[in-house]
């Protein structure tokens, strides 16, 4: 292949032999997701898939029931187990809204080093409270979710500690990817996989394990109407940065951009055929769903892929719906509950 830029390599690789190079690069990636899933077993929890009582029965992949309440688990119990059989680790950090946090601070605390999480300042508070509960150091005086990278770069420049990042780390993005490996050998035969959307782990995991086990399942991002810059950033074939943060009520997608290694999987190799958007109340209707009929205690995050759902807008056919975790503020399900 002639030298220099990646890209040109890859496109160079595509134009000899499009097929093995597809086929290399998903292979690759799934031995790492099964290699991720070795690793993390003892670590984390098979999750059911079951039926969900609803029309035309989605299958629900609840990651409420995971260690810690959440899919992140999974990507943080890899990346930093990987982190210190390659080399003698003091501490790492992170940052995080709550759920990769807790995940983070379990993780380190299971291999025996500290976790220092910037934490921006109006996270929600339970979150942040069950974080300092697993012996992780909270950093949030005066960090905003535009900031907070900034913050902790200047973290890992002053400790020498590596970064896990929240979903721009393959590492990570294999762990999360072991969910759909999980629901894949569960499942009978389908036509969509559904996940939310923030900075895209969970969604480029999830396209891995698919397209190299069963390319011909669709993949869907979803994602709030208020922060869709997955959306528009497959759309306009460009990485696509929101201006400010989303104010939405899925707190767990809260963010900017997605990360440059999910635009490689989502965007640049196409491995997921369509995102889209909900609105805050049907997030809401959602979640309400999940609690009282479902019997499934969802944050509004993870009610994104049961919202599309339930509006149609997967399409028809035999889905499943990856729901990607539990932790809520209290608050916040008292005023839904009382406002429903």
């Amino acid at each position: 292949p002639p030298p220099g830029n990646r890209w040109l390599r890859v496109g160079w690789l595509m134009l000899t032999d499009p097929q093995r190079s597809v086929d290399a690069y998903l292979n690759g990636h799934l031995n790492a997701i099964r290699e991720a899933a070795q690793r993390i077993a003892g670590h984390v929890r098979r999750t059911p898939l079951v039926a969900g009582d609803l029309e035309g029965a989605p299958l629900l992949k609840p990651e409420c029931f995971q260690v810690g309440g959440a899919f992140k688990a999974r990507g943080a119990f890899n990346a930093v187990l990987v982190l210190a059989r390659r080399r003698p680790l003091t501490g790492v950090l992170a940052a995080s809204s709550g759920n990769h946090a807790q995940a983070v601070a379990r993780a380190a605390r299971a291999v025996g080093i500290r976790a220092r999480i910037v934490v921006p300042e109006e996270a929600v508070p339970a979150k942040l409270e069950a974080t300092r509960a697993l012996g992780a150091e909270i950093v949030n005086q005066g960090v905003t979710f535009g900031n907070r990278d900034e913050v902790l770069r200047r973290l890992a420049e002053e400790t020498g500690w590596p970064v896990v990042h929240s979903f721009d780390d393959w590492d990570v993005i294999h762990g999360q990817g072991t969910a759909a490996l999980e629901l894949l050998e569960d499942a009978p035969a389908l036509d969509v996989v559904a996940a939310p959307v923030g900075g895209g782990g969970l969604i480029s995991g999830t396209a891995l394990a698919v397209k190299a086990l069963r390319p011909r399942v669709r993949v869907v991002g979803v994602e709030p109407e208020v922060a869709d810059d997955a959306r528009r950033s497959l759309q306009e074939g460009r990485r696509v940065r929101l201006l400010a943060t989303p104010p939405t009520i899925a707190d767990g997608v809260r963010l900017l951009s997605i990360g440059e290694r999910n635009f490689e999987v989502i965007v640049e190799r196409g491995l997921v055929e369509q995102i889209v958007t909900v609105s805050e109340s049907e997030i809401v209707a959602a979640t309400l769903l999940a609690w009282q009929r479902l019997k499934l205690a969802l944050e509004p995050t993870a009610a994104l892929p049961l919202a599309a759902w339930v509006t149609g807008r997967l399409g028809r056919g035999r889905a499943a719906l990856i729901l990607s975790g539990g932790n809520f503020e209290p608050a916040v399900a008292a005023r839904l509950l009382r406002d429903s």
